[in-house]
């Protein structure tokens, strides 16, 4: 009998032992990894910018594996965006892949950061790194982060010390149809 019960008591401190085992950022992206091959539409919830009134925006959850994941992000007809996401050592870095429509790099490409530390299952922070003050100096106060859950996906941006916010939403429970190549890719 008392075999009985410490059986499933053994084995759900073991699972509980072992999802404690990994880094948040390792429970990120295993819960990203989930969304590859879907695509989904946001709204900008703050923000707006001309930029971003072109046409619905879409990512896609394109191209996954266990060290590097890219999402085209459009915005109507524009393909230009491409977040990456690359993890290594418990970090995840963020860069900001920017193509023209002949798939050309912009000039202004491969700016974002590193987490600081492990971050969340939830969420990951990247400040702003060497590279992308180098690039673009008034960035030099940038923070993004991403948060995901069952419901959604953000991607947010902030720049610290001015007012300015970036968010935008894609609901994660309705998938739509995977859109062309992004620029610079093919299919």
């Amino acid at each position: 009998m008392i075999k009985k019960l410490l059986l499933p008591i053994l084995f759900l401190l073991s699972f509980n032992t072992y999802a404690q085992q990994k880094s948040g950022a390792q429970q990120f992206w295993d819960l990203l990894k989930q969304h590859c091959g879907k695509a989904y539409q946001g709204e900008i919830t703050h923000g707006m910018t001309d930029a971003f009134k072109n046409g619905p925006l879409v990512m896609h959850v394109r191209q996954c594996n266990d060290s590097l994941i890219k999402i085209p992000f459009f915005v109507g007809e524009d393909k230009s965006r491409t977040w990456v996401l690359k993890l290594a050592n418990s970090r995840i870095l963020l860069k900001h892949d920017h193509r023209h429509a002949d798939g050309s790099e912009d000039k202004v490409t491969q700016y974002g950061g590193l987490t600081s530390n492990s971050g969340t299952a939830n969420m990951q922070i990247f400040p702003a790194d060497q590279q992308t003050i180098d690039l673009l100096p008034a960035a030099a106060g940038n923070v993004w982060w991403i948060t995901i859950d069952e419901n959604s996906f953000t991607y947010n941006l902030r720049r610290i010390g001015t007012d300015r916010l970036f968010t935008v939403k894609f609901d994660l429970t309705k998938p739509i149809a995977a859109p062309t190549a992004p620029w610079g890719w093919k299919d």
